[in-house]
């Protein structure tokens, strides 16, 4: 099967869902390509679906995302759900999902891929019985499910707005230990001028944490070193902070230390990339409008810097009216005047994040993990003592040292460990993560089987 369309947009989140609605308002052809089996991406995920949970456990916010979907649903785009992009050229992507092999042909890209929780290696993380934060909430919202007595640690808002949501449905939590560093608060406050522009977000994040002290879960703050204990599964985890040691026995841990830009499609498709240092994290270079460096790609939302949800939909907004200005559907006049209330809208969302990034920021120490035996390369069995072994003898950066350990070579193809070998690597060498870089992400993005490579691609580019 293949086609061709002027607008395919990779995500079916908020940005990607806002992106389609714009573009088929203003008459582009447009299909919307995404992995989950319903539009939502992972912050509304399951939003169409029969509610699992009363509507106050995940909150008004999830709620909302509802309407979103609806009116995606009813916009006219090609909606292609469990369906993977895992390789483009010249416009044409080839794609794998329910429908077998397929290709496509578009005149433009958006990407809306997301994001990704950041990886967490601390010594224990691989065992049975640790997810991450955001594993937790998938639960919760697909299928109700919750694990009661767990553990979570780690630092940001998403980890206490998921712990809120398990006191709202009554599940025990036996503690979160929050690793935001001593003195964040601090630094934050010089950004607080800025974020009362969007007090809500203030005010909520004021709400989380009264729901968790009304709900009596302990709370182990300023926490400097954390350690999952077991053999063949999660037994405990202990940690240290403020000079004292703590153990609480568990079977399950959620982990969290924020979230990142999921860049690894937008690193294959050729598109430029920084090192941000105030997220802490690699995303692509795009300007206002969302326009990467390459000229038929867009990115927009959490994709490309981490923003939210609300002003991912703003972007994805956006996005689509530069695509529609580049395939001549509007002027560039027209698209400024019906983008310059939204770029309002984003100043305005966006003006919390400088507050959040300052006070979440990670400690070092759970950047680039300090014990030797602690795997960082999870598929390969790659520890960080495999890798300064490496860095002794000269090993540059993460693509050299694939000669080395084969870090980054596994079936994850470096999402789950790419981010914490460049952090491992700058902390070994004193050099700033920008200089060490990145790994070279190649196609196919994630692993596909040979039927899916022997598919109609060919065809498809002939017919192109």
């Amino acid at each position: 099967m293949s086609g061709s369309v002027d607008l395919a947009i990779i995500g079916a989140g908020p940005a990607g869902m806002a992106a389609a609605i714009t573009a088929r308002r203003h008459g582009l052809s447009v299909a919307v390509i995404d992995e989950q089996p319903a539009p939502g991406g992972q912050v509304f995920r399951a939003v169409t679906e029969p509610a699992p949970l009363p509507a106050a456990v995940l909150g008004p916010d999830y709620n909302a995302g509802r309407i979103l979907a609806e009116r995606f649903l009813a916009c006219g785009a090609d909606y292609r759900p469990g369906s993977l992009v895992w390789q483009e050229e010249k416009g044409t992507l080839d794609l794998t999902g329910q429908d077998g092999p397929q290709s496509l042909q578009a005149r433009r890209i958006i990407l809306a891929s997301g994001a990704m929780e950041r990886p967490f290696p601390i010594p224990g993380w691989t065992l049975p019985g640790v997810m991450t934060a955001g594993a937790a909430q998938i639960l919760l919202k697909a299928a109700a499910s919750a694990a009661p007595g767990a553990v979570f640690a780690g630092s940001g808002p998403l980890i206490y707005l998921i712990v809120a949501q398990y006191a709202r449905a009554g599940v025990p939590v036996a503690a979160l230990l929050d690793t935001t560093p001593r003195g964040a608060r601090l630094k934050a406050l010089r950004h607080l001028p800025s974020a009362l522009m969007a007090p809500s977000y203030l005010r909520k994040g004021l709400g989380l944490l009264a729901e968790i002290r009304r709900a009596g879960i302990k709370v182990v703050r300023h926490v400097e070193a954390l350690r999952i204990e077991g053999e063949s599964a999660v037994r405990s985890i202990s940690w240290q902070a403020g000079g004292k040691r703590g153990e609480i026995a568990t079977g399950t841990v959620f982990l969290h230390q924020g979230v990142i830009p999921n860049v690894n499609l937008a690193m294959a498709l050729g598109c430029r990339h920084v090192f941000d240092e105030s997220q802490r994290c690699w995303r692509p270079e795009r300007d206002r409008w969302g326009r990467s460096s390459r000229d038929d790609i867009l990115i927009a939302g959490d994709a490309g810097g981490i923003l939210g949800a609300a002003s991912a939909e703003l972007t994805g907004e956006i996005a689509a009216l530069a695509a529609c200005a580049d395939l001549g559907r509007l002027s560039q006049e027209a698209a400024e005047r019906a983008a310059a209330p939204v770029f309002g809208m984003l100043r305005r969302e966006s003006a919390i994040r400088p507050f959040l990034e300052a006070l979440y920021r990670p400690a070092p120490q759970f950047l680039a993990p300090r014990d030797d035996d602690t795997l960082i390369c999870r598929c390969e069995e790659v520890t960080r003592g495999a890798v300064a072994a490496a860095v002794a003898e000269q090993c540059q950066g993460p693509n050299q040292l694939k000669a080395f350990t084969r870090a980054g070579m596994g079936p994850c193809q470096g999402r789950m460990c790419g981010h914490s070998i460049t952090e491992t690597m700058a902390a070994l060498t004193g050099r700033p993560p920008a200089e060490i870089g990145h790994l070279r992400i190649r196609m196919p993005v994630k692993p596909v089987t040979l039927g899916d490579i022997a598919g109609p691609s060919e065809q498809g580019r002939n017919a192109a």
